[in-house]
């Protein structure tokens, strides 16, 4: 969770509303759009790329050299009038010794071999005195920038390996990833060590003083981003993915596996290890690990939507496992699954970067190398759909290709509808949504409605591992493209046989999974319920209390801080300080007494404007666990109040129809 310093309200922001297990669904953005973005994004990561790199060796490299150019001065004007002032020297002597100051700077000395200047060396730049500090310090800032645009041309040139050639993609993203982590611990410590010598110097220098405190704090702050880096190597992912779904042998679904070994043979390539069926509202094949249920599989799997093939002919069907097989034979999940943990642990390394101080001089250098990678990526990925719909387009047709990427992008549309309704709705649901049956009923209707056509045409194939090209540009590519006229007929169009009917207890196995996501569903939309009500009902309360319930915080003698979704009870004079009245939180530790949590209130009511401490005296420990705590309940308030803002302003919000 990322902080700033001991702030709470960074902590709120982090305490997100549950979105992703919901299941509910806002509008895709379309491959083009999302390249667009990213293109954009590339401009100001760079930029901050850059700027988190230089800032400090730049402010290290002005100071240092305004230190030297003032020192030169001063030394020179010292001793030119401790020589002139000597009488004990000859007048010749004395002028020639005032010649070589004002020839050489002293600062000159510092980094000359020349015998004549010992003396003249000795006296201004002996080894660690202040003008030997200053010129180390710009010596080692330039090559600190030297290092810095260096390092970002070597990686832009290993992100532009990615582009020009596929084979070398993953040796050039592991090259680039271990360079970086070996840069970022020297960037980290380079820069730890200019904050800190800045810390002692910049005050020194203009204020005659220094502030151990001050040179302490950045010591330690420099401690803490070097640890981060090390620690954050040896941090690993949990690359599993979970998939809602059944393994099915040859024995359950014997036609459909003949199918599948049949097109496999065509096309050139082994058939799958596994077939796995579920009801997402998409087909893909992986060579990553699945978790489905309680089984793990490992090798090659091919999933099949049963929803889907409820709606699509077999010659339909086939056309997509024929594209599904295509990025077999062309080697593409053979790359995913060797790149996909890489990626996974390269990203969680980046979070981990984030999260600190002054790691983020190297977090957005990260950035920089993951948005350029990830623009290799997806026009890779793109280049792997044509090559792919070629691949079935060959072994089926164009028309069977054009006409199931219709169908599948209607029903994807559709069913993301359904959901969205049901979950934008502020009353609870029981475990039985009917999800199928809506979806059965309404989207011949949605089809035929005004808004079919306008999502369709940024509509594209969903898929949990890859982007896809729009459906339009699929179908041009196929060489079947078909007039948007045609669209509502072809989603419409019910098959006479499809190779849902030739799996055994195939209505049985599709029940039992939709029982499963609708209560799944059910949960998550309760769940963000809690987030969204003040309560008013006590049907509410009592729903925001089984994910908010009162938290009772047991603190040194005798005393407890009780925290709930109303606000928090002080611990001392029992009153309850709601949550509607505070702005922001943080911890601090005044000398010589205990830890405590200041409220900082909103501008209105009786304390506006105003702080309340709240005396602790917890361990790290714990001090850490009550933050948390804050932080979510905190989170929920701010939620539910932004939440019935939106709904006074539209109040038809929460029941839109997916129509």
């Amino acid at each position: 969770m990322r902080r700033c310093a001991h702030c709470l309200p960074c902590r709120n922001a982090r305490a997100a509303v549950p979105q992703a297990a919901s299941r509910r669904r806002s509008r895709p953005r379309t491959p083009t759009t999302m390249q667009q973005t990213l293109r954009k994004e590339l401009f100001w990561i760079t930029l901050k790329a850059m700027l988190a790199l230089l800032l400090v060796p730049l402010v290290t490299l002005g100071f240092a050299h305004h230190f030297k150019q003032s020192t030169d001065s001063r030394y020179r004007a010292e001793l030119t009038q401790s020589v002139n002032g000597d009488a004990s020297l000859p007048a010749e002597q004395r002028a020639a010794i005032v010649r070589q100051i004002q020839t050489v700077k002293p600062s000159e000395t510092c980094s000359s071999a020349d015998p004549s200047l010992d003396g003249y060396r000795d006296a201004v730049c002996a080894p660690y005195s202040e003008l030997h500090q200053f010129v180390l310090a710009e010596n080692a800032a330039t090559w600190a920038l030297i290092g810095s645009l260096a390092l970002l041309g070597v990686v832009a040139l290993l992100a532009g390996l990615a582009f020009a050639r596929r084979s070398v993609r993953y040796v050039s993203f592991v090259t680039g990833w271990r360079l970086l982590s070996a840069s970022a611990a020297i960037i980290v410590v380079t820069q730890a060590a200019f904050l800190v010598w800045l810390s002692f110097w910049v005050t020194a220098f203009f204020t005659q003083s220094y502030f151990v405190k001050l040179i302490l704090i950045a010591g330690l702050f420099a401690l803490g981003a070097v640890a981060m880096v090390v620690i954050a190597l040896f941090r690993f992912p949990k690359d599993e993915y979970q998939v809602l779904g059944a393994v099915v042998d040859d024995t359950q679904a014997p036609a459909l596996w003949r199918r599948i070994r049949a097109l496999a043979d065509t096309i050139g390539t082994p058939p799958p290890d596994h077939l796995v069926m579920g009801i997402d509202d998409n087909f893909f094949v992986t060579e990553q690990p699945l978790n489905v249920g309680e089984r793990r599989v490992e090798g090659r799997s091919l999933f099949v939507s049963l929803p889907l093939l409820r709606v699509l002919a077999q010659s339909e069907a086939d056309a997509v496992l024929a594209h599904e097989l295509g990025h077999y034979a062309g080697g593409d999940t053979r790359d995913s699954a060797r790149l996909g943990p890489a990626l996974s642990r390269y990203d969680l390394y980046r979070f981990h970067m984030h999260e600190g101080g002054l790691t983020k001089s190297v977090a957005y250098l990260l950035d920089f190398y993951r948005v350029m990678f990830e623009l290799a990526l997806r026009r890779s990925s793109r280049e792997r759909e044509f090559a792919a719909d070629r691949v079935a387009a060959e072994r089926t047709s164009p028309r069977d290709i054009a006409h199931s990427l219709i169908k599948i992008s209607a029903y994807s549309e559709y069913r993301g509808r359904i959901e969205q309704q049901l979950f934008a709705q502020d009353v609870r649901h029981d475990d039985r949504l009917g999800i199928a049956d809506r979806i059965a009923q309404g989207l011949q209707a949605f089809a035929r409605s005004e808004h079919f056509l306008r999502a369709m045409r940024s509509g594209s194939v969903p898929h949990p591992f890859d982007s896809h090209p729009p459906m339009r540009e699929r179908m041009k590519q196929a060489g079947y493209p078909v007039d948007e006229a045609d669209y509502a007929g072809i989603a419409c169009d019910l098959p006479a046989a499809t190779w849902a009917g030739e799996i055994i207890d195939a209505d049985k196995l599709e029940s039992a999974l939709w029982a499963v996501f609708e209560q799944q569903f059910a949960q998550a939309h309760e769940e963000q319920l809690a987030w969204r009500y003040l309560p008013e009902t006590e049907e509410e309360r009592q729903i925001v209390l089984r994910y908010f319930p009162q938290v009772r915080i047991d603190l040194p003698k005798g005393r407890a801080l009780e925290v709930n979704h109303e606000g928090i009870v002080d611990p001392d004079q029992g009153h309850l300080i709601a949550w509607e009245t505070i702005e922001r939180m943080s911890f601090d530790k005044p000398l010589m007494q205990a830890t405590r949590v200041v409220l900082v209130h909103t501008n209105s009511g009786p304390r506006a404007g105003k702080t309340t401490p709240l005396k602790l005296g917890l361990d790290e420990k714990g001090q850490e666990a009550l933050g948390e705590i804050l932080g979510r309940y905190h989170a929920r308030h701010r939620a539910s109040r932004a939440y019935m803002h939106s709904l006074a302003r539209d109040p038809a919000f929460s029941a839109q129809d997916p129509v």
